[in-house]
């Protein structure tokens, strides 16, 4: 751990001289103490992110999220849920309310949204992943199935489209 601690200031000293002066990188290495941090990004996909694809059109992120709070809570705090299963300590994860504040920021639909009203015939799928493996720990969610289902159909319309 010491030695990823070192790396990691050294990467996060690094800048790029593209020649006008040095910049800053947009991207750095963060360290962590627990493997399950980058978990904690789950709850907030499918919370908000995956529920940007409703049957009609893609929503934005401040909607989909802050349309039904009591909703978006249980989603959330289901997936947190899932992490747990799989090790993640509270502590790792990022609590709803901060999440559902952020969100209010985020006023445009997720790219994965975008894409499917774009007509995108594949996209990352988180949801399905969560969705399996909390299946796994005999974990459903109606919530959660009911945003698989609807991600699949908008990516089946898109597939027809294509193949026309």
């Amino acid at each position: 751990m010491r030695r990823r601690r070192k790396s990691s200031k050294r990467i996060e000293a690094v800048g790029y001289d593209p020649g006008g002066g040095a910049i800053d990188l947009p991207v750095k290495l963060k360290v962590h103490d627990s493997i399950f941090v980058p978990l904690a990004k789950w709850a907030m996909l499918l919370t908000g992110n995956y529920r940007c694809v409703t049957p009609e059109r893609a929503i934005d992120i401040k909607d989909a999220v802050h349309s039904d709070l009591t909703a978006s809570r249980s989603v959330y705090n289901w997936v947190v849920g899932v992490c747990e299963k799989l090790g993640a300590s509270p502590n790792d994860l990022v609590p709803f309310e901060k999440y559902a504040a952020a969100a209010n920021d985020l006023v445009r639909p997720s790219s994965a949204a975008r894409a499917l009203f774009n007509g995108a015939t594949n996209i990352e799928r988180t949801d399905r992943l969560v969705q399996t493996i909390a299946a796994q720990y005999g974990m459903r969610n109606p919530i959660v199935d009911q945003t698989v289902a609807t991600v699949d159909a908008r990516l089946a319309v898109n597939r027809k489209a294509a193949a026309a």
